[in-house]
């Protein structure tokens, strides 16, 4: 098992523990990890573009000009797509881009990515996440005790206070344990997790 230390709000180690194997030391799968990100961006997307074909542009019923005799190229609609104000060839219309991924395959995701977090050491475990108040220039000196600044903390309750506190911090997101996932541990730069939201995922996701 993996040993990572744990550090309080001024940045100091005040503990150490062991870290679940089965979750953070597992074999990294990286298709997986592709799949699982490549799936949350895919359901992002909205799918509603939309442009008219040649039959869906309004007008065009009449030919411009007889077939032969003008000395023009041969026209049947001035709403085909060399016209100006015709109709798209390939027009995009709305669609669903989204796609599913089995259950073990996002929990084998999610473990590779948090396993490759600790092996980069790119994982701060802390004792714990409190403020008394809502104050943004307290949360940003916990993060600048802690050496980090692009990060991803994953807290184990809802904490209005820390949320609304790290909310102004462009490089910072705060997530519960029930809201994690692949892309987000992979898009920052460190992930901070309290302590008590490690031995929820590892009960959660062993």
């Amino acid at each position: 098992m993996a040993k990572v230390a744990v550090y309080n709000m001024e940045g100091k180690e005040v503990d150490k523990i062991e870290l679940n194997d089965s979750i953070f030391g597992v074999e990294v799968n990286e298709h997986l990890v592709h799949m699982a990100v490549l799936q949350q961006l895919a359901n992002n997307r909205q799918g509603t573009q939309k442009a008219k074909t040649r039959s869906e542009v309004r007008g065009g019923g009449r030919k411009p000009w007889i077939q032969k005799g003008t000395g023009h190229a041969r026209q049947g609609s001035t709403r085909t797509p060399q016209w100006t104000g015709g109709g798209v060839v390939f027009a995009p219309v709305p669609r669903d881009y989204s796609f599913k991924l089995n259950k073990k395959e996002k929990r084998a995701a999610l473990k590779s990515a948090l396993t490759s977090r600790v092996v980069e050491n790119k994982l701060v475990v802390v004792d714990e996440l409190k403020l008394d108040e809502i104050k943004t220039k307290k949360f940003a000196e916990v993060l600048n005790n802690l050496k980090v600044e692009k990060a991803l903390v994953v807290l184990n309750d809802m904490d209005k206070n820390v949320i609304a506190s790290a909310a102004n911090i462009p490089t910072v997101k705060t997530a519960q344990t029930n809201e994690l996932n692949v892309f987000d541990v992979l898009k920052y730069d460190t992930v901070v997790v309290t302590k008590a939201a490690v031995a929820t995922i590892e009960e959660v996701y062993a």
